[in-house]
């Protein structure tokens, strides 16, 4: 995740920091260096919300896409541990079966 230092900003600054890009016609650097924020925080947030106007490059995900990728992993992992268990069962009773 993050380190203990790094900066947790509000959905509405990073709309209105993204609105600000959209609106001056500055470079996203400029406006980062003139609100003292990374350029590469302000570059990510404003790829995302390309991505979500549908205005990204074909292979940025969506924040709705990006949030079902990361549920159906969780669920991938979910079933593969219970796969797991249930053939680890299938084992022990077919050794069990055998005696």
């Amino acid at each position: 995740m993050g380190s203990k230092y790094t900066k947790r900003y509000s959905e509405e600054f990073k709309r209105d920091t993204i609105a600000l890009v959209d609106s001056s016609g500055k470079t996203v650097t400029a406006v980062a260096r003139e609100l003292g924020i990374s350029s590469e925080s302000l570059r990510g947030w404003y790829r995302q919300a390309k991505a979500d106007r549908g205005e990204g490059r074909p292979c940025d995900l969506t924040t709705q896409a990006r949030e079902e990728l990361e549920r159906l992993r969780k669920q991938n992992a979910e079933q593969a541990k219970t796969i797991e268990v249930l053939r680890k069962a299938a084992v022990f009773f077919a050794k069990e079966s055998d005696r």
